[in-house]
């Protein structure tokens, strides 16, 4: 995990706190091989405090549900087990299909558009795009309709869930053709945003992610026992 420095002037406790959520969301927290340990005297020293503010920012963290601190062996980030994805990914699945009804609905050309932009980047194909690149936008994507829906609850309900499904979207989006179908589900989505059609685009947000649920379910089968090996060793 690499941190940048922490500028001071400003509330240390919360920007320890967010310097560390935003660096364990970008970490490939479900791949197989993943460290999940945090080390506290690298942290420290990499954002340049000292360790108060750190435990005070890991307690948080652990309050949130996204590290577990095991007496004696050290604080690790948290993976959800393959029940815990697939429960998290039903629940996304529901949040934002509804987002896309209202933002049929709701939603300004101009917003939707910006949906476009997005996806434009990978309008001439996907040969040469970097997953964590293309993980990046698609998560801005999925974040973009529930902004646009204009209800900020079914949003603050999804950000509960953004890091471990960032993550696992992470892992998903090198396996088989997920990137390919999910560059044109995006194309889908949109069109029907455009059409100004509230049950389309609601069910095409829907597949898309149940896509997904039916991917981890069938593929992700060493999930469990990849979490019991991590904690044997810990």
């Amino acid at each position: 995990m690499k941190l940048r420095p922490i500028a001071t002037n400003f509330t240390l406790k919360d920007h320890v706190y967010e310097r560390l959520r935003e660096a364990i969301t970008a970490m490939d927290i479900y791949s197989s091989d993943a460290d999940l340990r945090l080390d506290e005297r690298s942290l420290a020293q990499q954002l340049g405090i000292s360790r108060t503010p750190l435990r005070d920012a890991i307690g948080r963290l652990e309050s949130d549900g996204l590290v577990s601190v095991v007496p004696r062996k050290g604080v690790f980030v948290r993976r959800k087990s393959l029940e815990e994805v697939l429960e998290m990914i039903v629940a996304w699945a529901a949040l934002e299909s509804m987002a896309a009804r209202l933002a049929a609905e709701k939603a300004s050309n101009s917003e939707i558009e910006s949906l476009r932009k997005i996806a434009a980047k990978y309008s001439g194909g996907t040969q040469n795009t970097e997953i964590p690149e293309y993980s990046d936008d698609n998560i801005k994507f999925h974040q973009r309709i529930l902004e646009i829906s204009k209800c900020s609850l079914l949003k603050t309900m999804a950000d509960g869930l953004f890091l471990h499904m960032h993550a696992v979207r992470l892992r998903a989006m090198g396996e088989g053709d997920r990137l390919r179908r999910s560059v044109v589900d995006h194309a889908e989505i949109i069109e029907a945003l455009e059409a100004r059609d509230p049950d389309l685009a609601a069910v095409r947000v829907r597949e898309h992610t149940m896509r997904l649920h039916e991917h981890v379910r069938r593929t992700w089968t060493r999930l469990e026992l990849n979490l019991r090996e991590k904690s044997d060793t810990a």
